[in-house]
């Protein structure tokens, strides 16, 4: 562990990395299985871990070395009583459903908590259990979760809670390797899940965690390395599992995840209302700013796409993608790439648009996913009366029917919406000739 020398300079991207996700989780609702921390100060708050002073006494014997355990549970029992302060009131912190908390937590990946709770609301009450879950049709989930994005959540959810109704008899398991063996349960949420419904002292680190972790230890590796992930895991394991026996595993847990989207941010933290900022590395030497250290990005590529919006009278020409690739399982309006609608002509024929539709350029949407830029030229057409389909389209769409685009009841990605959104809009290309 760190401690006052100053690392060599190398590129650390701390002060501008935003949180991979903004997450919280499942609370402890019931008083009496709450645990009090083992440590108080005599007013009945948690204080701050103190910082180790060394003797300024000339000829005084050199103080004793801190206990690492004694400092752990310390830590732990501060955040925990700043949790139960502080912690927003959130609807996944209102029970202890292990099947309403692996929800939560597969929503909170890569989305932020506002936009998560009315999809979480709303969810809950079409599918309440797992074997509400399981019994649904996929078009049926992935029409409830449509704008919230990453779909392939949705989609391996949707298989997961099949598994656990044949194998569980619809009750997740308390067991880690047996949460792992789940389609889509990686360490993260299974320690979630665990600590959270089950009581077990399971780590878990997400972006979050990692952040808090990195500067309370300090933590030089680059967070996203092999060696970096290994530490961070080692030490939420060791703080987990340390405090076990004072500090209820699940609120723990929540109180990191809490500390890192609210005060422990990735710019300007909140030191001063940090309730273990007399135990951070980062806060004694000044480093908050560079720590974590994480390893640029690559620059995302951008690719150049036509969509084709053709309709007939209420009706629009939707195809939908083959599961496994981008969107998959999702309806959209027919794209090919394509860098101008006069090129993607011979490839819209491929994947049901014929060439008798008068498409023209109607605008432009961009779209920013993972790991590219979508660059999308939308057209449009109308067309007198609906087509039969050619009888295999090319990938990677799987089928297509025409849907009225006001009553779908189907999964539809937010890149599909913007395009429909703009194929809608007053006509900016009367002047543009059909090609």
């Amino acid at each position: 562990m760190s401690t006052t020398s100053r690392p060599p300079a190398r590129k650390r991207a701390g002060a501008d990395q935003r949180p991979a996700r903004s997450r919280a989780s499942a609370g402890e609702d019931d008083p009496a299985r709450q645990r009090s921390p083992r440590r108080r100060a005599s007013s009945g708050e948690q204080r701050s871990p103190r910082r180790r002073a060394s003797s300024g006494e000339q000829g005084a014997p050199p103080p004793a070395a801190p206990d690492p355990g004694e400092r752990d549970r310390e830590i732990a029992a501060a955040l925990e009583a700043w949790f139960g302060r502080v912690a927003r009131d959130l609807p996944w912190r209102r029970t202890r459903d292990p099947y309403a908390i692996w929800l939560s937590e597969v929503m909170l990946q890569q989305t932020r908590v506002e936009t998560v709770i009315p999809y979480y609301e709303r969810f809950l009450a079409r599918y309440p259990t797992v074997f509400a879950l399981a019994s649904a049709e996929i078009d049926d989930v992935l029409s409830l979760w449509s704008g919230l994005g990453y779909y392939r959540r949705a989609r391996v959810l949707h298989l997961a809670a099949r598994e656990v109704t044949s194998r569980h008899d619809g009750a997740l398991p308390r067991d880690v390797s047996a949460l792992l063996a789940l389609p889509g349960v990686g360490a993260y949420t299974a320690g979630a899940i665990a600590s959270i419904a089950y009581d077990q002292p399971v780590p878990l680190v997400d972006g979050n965690v990692a952040r808090v972790l990195s500067r309370i230890e300090g933590i030089d590796d680059d967070i996203r390395s092999a060696s970096g992930t290994r530490k961070l895991w080692s030490t939420a394991e060791r703080l987990v599992r340390g405090s076990a026996d004072s500090v209820h595993p699940g609120r723990f847990n929540q109180a990191l995840m809490e500390l890192g989207a609210t005060v422990c941010t990735p710019r300007n933290p909140r030191c001063d209302a940090c309730p273990v900022d007399g135990a951070c590395v980062a806060r004694a030497t000044g480093r908050q700013a560079e720590l974590p250290v994480i390893a640029p990005k690559r620059d995302v590529p951008a690719v150049a796409m036509v969509a084709a919006v053709v309709r007939s009278g209420d009706r629009v020409l939707f195809v939908r993608r083959a599961e496994g690739g981008l969107f998959g399982g999702l309806w959209e309006p027919p794209m090919v790439e394509a860098r101008s609608l006069a090129d993607a002509r011979a490839l819209l024929e491929l994947v049901g648009v014929t060439r008798d539709a008068a498409l023209r350029e109607v605008g432009r949407v961009r779209h920013i996913l993972t790991h590219r830029r979508l660059d999308v030229t939308v057209a449009r057409a109308e067309v007198a009366a609906p087509w039969r389909f050619r009888a295999k389209l090319a990938s990677p769409y799987e089928k297509a029917a025409w849907l009225d685009p006001g009553a779908l009841d189907i999964g539809v990605s937010k890149l599909a919406r913007k395009v429909l959104s703009a194929a809608s809009a007053p006509d900016a290309g009367t002047a543009r000739r059909p090609r």
